[in-house]
Order: structure tokens, then C-alpha cells, then sequence
């Protein structure tokens, strides 16, 4: 017997609003007087508790280009300009320093990659699940009629990740995911230990190379003078190219927190259709609590203890809904 979800018509452009029907006698509310389902009445029988991970062969090739690249700035910045200098201090709290950074940012693009970032659960777009939703007469229910999820308010369809994403901003290669509600914080504290690593790398690039330049070639590096400028040479390429691209990216994912305000929302038009919070309370929410060390830290908030028993997700029965619009009448 298939599962409601195979049972959903796969629909790529959309379709019309089908079984809604308005008027005097009709018992339904004109379309600007719909009062959308807020996210917290859908999501609290939809989270997902197994393992994420998108298998798009287009993200996980890029995935792996970024931890090799990362790699790369490991081996020069240790082989090529540590090990080799003379003074022990220099190279023990820029080791240290840079290896630090590269650990939190290679965590963060982990986590970034293999947390749910916000999926409302599929086949939920059923009769049975909508009544036991208890909603108000008045409220009006949109199916996504590609994944057959019953759709909250703000969320959006990713085509890459064949689901609804809550507060979906973009679908990002890099890091193989959506970045959406749950995940955003991990996107921004990746972006920002990227950039600090790199702008790291640049200076640590210049001194050497002024290093150099002063003392004999063949002393300063363990490889020969051509293999040692071709080896900084696309270190500084590298550093450059991701310190503006992540310096980009972070600005623009800290005003979309303090906007309230994702960027499918702002590329579609979508503004000033729902109750924007103030800026600090936004960045609280998605930092995950009040101002303090753990807004910088990808580990916070990570366990390892299975949910107790009653919190496994949902399997919703019953034949998917027809209609991508469902309004409950006022009689």
C-alpha cells in the first residue's frame, strides 16, 4: 500500500486555488480576510528527529571542495610558513590561532550540512491531520503540491531539497542545505570563521613574504623559492576570493535576522505580510537564547541523547487533500 506522499501529484509550476468558493451564502471569508496558520501549530507535529543530509550530487561535490580547500590553507600556513620560521612564538600563537578558527569553521559547515533547517514534515496535507489541528473558524490551510505538506506561514518549496523549508532564506551548495529557521545560525558562524580564517592567512602571507624577501629564499621555507611563491601565491588567491565572498554573505545573513526578513521573501515581495520582531530579539531567536559565548559556538545546543519515547516524528494516514487551499467555514 503506498504512503500518502507517493500518492501526491508532483506538480512543478503549481496550480489553481481548486474547492475554494466564496461569497454571501457560502459560509467562507473573502481572500483578504484569511487568517494564515501560524508555524508553531504545524511544526509541533512535524520535526524530524533522523539524521539530515541531502544526496545532491552538485552539494556534496562542492562540500568536499570547500574542506579541501580549507585543507590546502592548512598545509601551506603550517608547511610552508610555520614550521619553518625561526621564531617559535610567532609560529606557536598563529599555529594556534589559525587552527582554532579552521576547527570552528569546518564544525559550523557540519553542522550548517546535517542539520534539519527547518523541513515540515511530507504527507501531512491530509483530512485527518487538519481536523486533528483543531483550527478556528476563519483560518485557511495552503498545500504545497509538491511535497504535500500542509504549509506554514513564511515557509517555502526547495526544489533541491524536495521539501518545505520553514523561514527559508536560500538553498546553498556549499554547504549541501537549505539555510532556514533552525539551521541559520551554523550559515552565519561558517561565513564568519571563513573570513576571519582568511583575512588571517593574508597577513600571515605578507609577513612572510616580507620575511623572505629580507632573509635568504632557501631559509625561509622547506620547499625551493618557485614552489614556495606558487604555493602563497594561491593561498593569496584563495584568501582574497572567500574573505570578500563569506564577508558578503555574513552581512547579508545578519541583516536578514535583524530585518526579519529572508531572502526568498525580499526576491518575491513578500514584505510587511507578517508581524516583523525587533532586531535583537530576532538575533536571539536564531542564536538560540540571550547574548553570551555560545552564540559563537557551532557545539552549543548539540546532544547525544535519543528523544523519549512519545516525541517520534508523525506518520500521518489517510488520503492526501485535492485541494491546495482549505478554508474552514464559519458555520
Amino acid at each position: 500500500m503506498k504512503s500518502p506522499v507517493h500518492r501526491c501529484r508532483d506538480v512543478e509550476h503549481g496550480r489553481g486555488h481548486t474547492g475554494l468558493h466564496t461569497g454571501a451564502n457560502s459560509g467562507f471569508l473573502q481572500s483578504e480576510q484569511r487568517i494564515p496558520i501560524s508555524k508553531e501549530i504545524i511544526t509541533a507535529a512535524s520535526s524530524s528527529t533522523a539524521m539530515w543530509f541531502i544526496k545532491d550530487a552538485c552539494g556534496i561535490v562542492c562540500a568536499v571542495i570547500t574542506w579541501l580547500l580549507v585543507f590546502y590553507a592548512e598545509f601551506v600556513v603550517l608547511f610552508v610558513m610555520l614550521l619553518p620560521s625561526k621564531n617559535l612564538l610567532y609560529s606557536i600563537v598563529n599555529g594556534t590561532l589559525f587552527n582554532s578558527l579552521a576547527f570552528l569553521a569546518l564544525a559550523s559547515h557540519f553542522r550548517a550540512m546535517c542539520t534539519d533547517p527547518g523541513a515540515v514534515q511530507k504527507g501531512n496535507a491530509t483530512k485527518e491531520y487538519i481536523e486533528s489541528l483543531q483550527l478556528k473558524p476563519g483560518q485557511v490551510v495552503y498545500k504545497c503540491p509538491k511535497c504535500c505538506s500542509i504549509k506554514p506561514d513564511r515557509a517555502h518549496h526547495c526544489s533541491v531539497c524536495k521539501r518545505c523549508i520553514r523561514k527559508m532564506d536560500h538553498h546553498c551548495p556549499w554547504v549541501n542545505n537549505c539555510v532556514g529557521e533552525t539551521n541559520q545560525k551554523y550559515f552565519v558562524l561558517f561565513t564568519m570563521y571563513i573570513a576571519l580564517i582568511s583575512l588571517h592567512c593574508l597577513v600571515m602571507v605578507v609577513f612572510h613574504f616580507l620575511y623572505c624577501f629580507e632573509d635568504d629564499w632557501t631559509k625561509c621555507s622547506s620547499f625551493s623559492p618557485p614552489a614556495t611563491v606558487i604555493l602563497l601565491i594561491l593561498l593569496c588567491f584563495e584568501a582574497l576570493l572567500f574573505l570578500i565572498f563569506t564577508s558578503v554573505m555574513f552581512g547579508t545573513q545578519v541583516h536578514s535576522i535583524c530585518t526579519d526578513e529572508t531572502g526568498i521573501e525580499r526576491l518575491k515581495g513578500e514584505t510587511g505580510k507578517w508581524g516583523k520582531v525587533p532586531c535583537w530579539e530576532a538575533m536571539e531567536a536564531a542564536f538560540g537564547g540571550r547574548f553570551s559565548l555560545s552564540w559563537c559556538s557551532p557545539f552549543a545546543g548539540l546532544s547525544c541523547k535519543k528523544n523519549p519515547p512519545g516525541h517520534e516524528p508523525v506518520v500521518f494516514q489517510g488520503e492526501i487533500i485535492e485541494e491546495d487551499v482549505i478554508e474552514i467555514p464559519l458555520n
